[in-house]
């Protein structure tokens, strides 16, 4: 991490009130939570932003605006204007590799399949950190359903409170 730049943490989801509480919206989830109740939010640079100063630090949240798909246009946007290095960039997704609410962090790598992280990849680069969130796999359920149809799904009321309190636990320090 570059010390004197700030640190962008990105959430991934679709904008929206039909995909709240989808789970391809756990990165907006997790970002609101930590950007607080008190945040206060602005359109630019085709997301959604919240800059804050802890400890020193300024860390802008933001939650792209663009559709899952296009996220990166988003993160190079606001990367540029705030000349933010790709060391500096946090990035939450929901995985379906990881059990419900389970958390595994990472620098650089691949896709996995995920249209956002594929996104980003192509407009900044691959190393940047990567916090996954767990939202299961249907699979795991007996279901022989289409991904797409799945991530785009709302949690139950039981998945909800885990990715809640998984949320409340979250450490994005570098």
């Amino acid at each position: 991490m570059q010390e004197n730049k700030p640190i962008l943490i990105v959430g991934l989801g679709n904008p929206g009130t039909e995909y709240a509480r989808t789970r391809h919206n756990v990165g907006f989830m997790a970002v609101q939570y930590l950007a607080g109740n008190d945040a206060t939010w602005k359109s630019e640079h085709f997301a959604k932003t919240s800059a804050v100063n802890i400890d020193g630090h300024r860390i802008i949240f933001a939650m792209p605006q663009t559709f899952m798909n296009d996220s990166g246009r988003a993160v190079r946007a606001i990367m540029g204007f705030y000349k933010i290095p790709v060391e500096n960039l946090v990035v939450i997704h929901d995985d379906m590799d990881l059990k419900t609410g389970d958390v595994r962090t990472k620098v650089g790598g691949g896709s996995a399949g995920h249209n956002g992280i594929k996104s980003i990849d192509a407009n900044v680069g691959r190393e940047y950190l990567r916090i996954r969130i767990g939202i299961d796999h249907p699979r795991n359920f007996g279901l022989s359903m289409d991904p797409a149809d799945w991530v785009l799904g709302k949690f139950t009321d039981e998945q909800l409170s885990i990715i809640q309190d998984t949320i409340k636990n979250i450490n994005y320090n570098m």
